[in-house]
């Protein structure tokens, strides 16, 4: 089958109506149920993925956002390739996935971070070659990208280390170097820096940030840590059950679902207003010092300010939204009511 050709203006990734069913096997516990199973098994299907519809643009990074479950991961492999999907259409870079023709097996990606694919026994670095064969890389292009990956990911030492002897921070950076050995256009990021220390998190922010800054790929990531979210994507898609629950700017997600702000404020040292009781602007959070943290429904966030700084020696004030896990869970009670 010919490649597609390539086409500027269209989405990196077109998703439509995706869904995925399992057949899950059921018996009930004890020895007759097991025997029984062997001759004549029994399954329920369970729906993964629920007519999952989205776009994502060229040189786009999308946050995929969900608990445990929600079909994220299931949805990462079909339009990588590894699974069939139930019913509905996807396309990368105009591909279909599951076709997994190698043109576009060569301009894919898929990091998963409990998942290896450095061989355990062996150095870094004969691992990374084994990739150079298998996507045919030309050996000066192997070196190119070697070079500038140890330069960002700072892997020096770790080329000639056998994998079973690194920490899992070392691991998971000549995972994601491995991974991109052969500059794909499209990546997929299924928690990349799970486990990993702050650290660490960060420096493979960073990285992602700066490759899809020099080669314009798109990127669908998941993550738990939502900074790992905040520090790379404008727009997130947020699933629950299989489906998509929200997808926007992730700005407008605070605005949607945050019903309250934070406000921080500081106090003038050894004023009388220090000993004022702050209960009666809004509900106190913490508060010691000269410094107190007070939560107030949004609607009033401005007024209450304005009394505040009219009413107290204020030396500093700061107003600032509800962190991203506290509104992904609001929109997870918003479905659920």
């Amino acid at each position: 089958m010919a490649a597609p050709e390539p086409n500027a203006d269209a989405p990196a990734i077109r998703v439509r109506a995706l869904s995925k069913t399992f057949d899950v096997p059921v018996r009930a516990a004890g020895l007759r149920s097991a025997l029984t199973s062997i001759v004549k098994r029994k399954t329920r299907a369970v729906e993964a993925v629920r007519e999952v519809s989205l776009e994502v643009a060229a040189g786009e990074i999308v946050g995929f956002l969900g608990p445990n479950g929600a079909g994220k991961t299931t949805t990462l492999k079909m339009l990588a390739g590894l699974l069939h999907p139930s019913a509905g259409q996807a396309h990368v870079l105009g591909f279909v996935p599951q076709d997994r023709q190698k043109a576009f097996l060569r301009q894919i990606t898929l990091v998963m971070g409990q998942r290896n694919q450095l061989l355990w026994d062996i150095p870094v670095e004969d691992s990374f070659e084994r990739n150079r064969a298998i996507y045919r890389i030309a050996p000066a292009d192997y070196r190119r990208t070697v070079d500038e990956l140890s330069d960002l990911l700072d892997l020096g030492e770790l080329l000639d280390k056998p994998v079973r002897n690194l920490s899992l921070g070392e691991r998971m950076k000549c995972e994601v170097a491995a991974a991109l050995l052969h500059t794909p256009r499209i990546l997929f990021l299924d928690e990349p820096t799970i486990g990993l220390d702050v650290t660490m998190q960060r420096r493979i922010r960073e990285f992602v940030a700066d490759y899809n800054r020099r080669t314009g790929a798109s990127v669908l990531l998941t993550s738990h840590y939502m900074a790992d979210v905040e520090a790379l994507c404008k727009r997130v898609v947020v699933i629950h059950h299989g489906r998509i629950l929200y997808d926007g700017a992730l700005s407008e997600l605070v605005q949607r679902f945050a019903s309250h702000k934070t406000l921080n404020l500081e106090l003038e040292e050894g004023d009388e207003g220090a000993g004022t009781d702050l209960s009666r602007y809004g509900e106190v959070v913490s508060s010691g010092a000269g410094r107190a943290s007070l939560r107030i429904p949004k609607a009033e966030t401005p007024a209450t300010t304005a009394r505040l700084l009219s009413e107290l020696p204020v030396k500093d004030l700061t107003v600032e939204d509800p962190p991203i896990e506290e509104v992904i869970e609001r929109v997870f009670s918003a479905e659920a009511e």
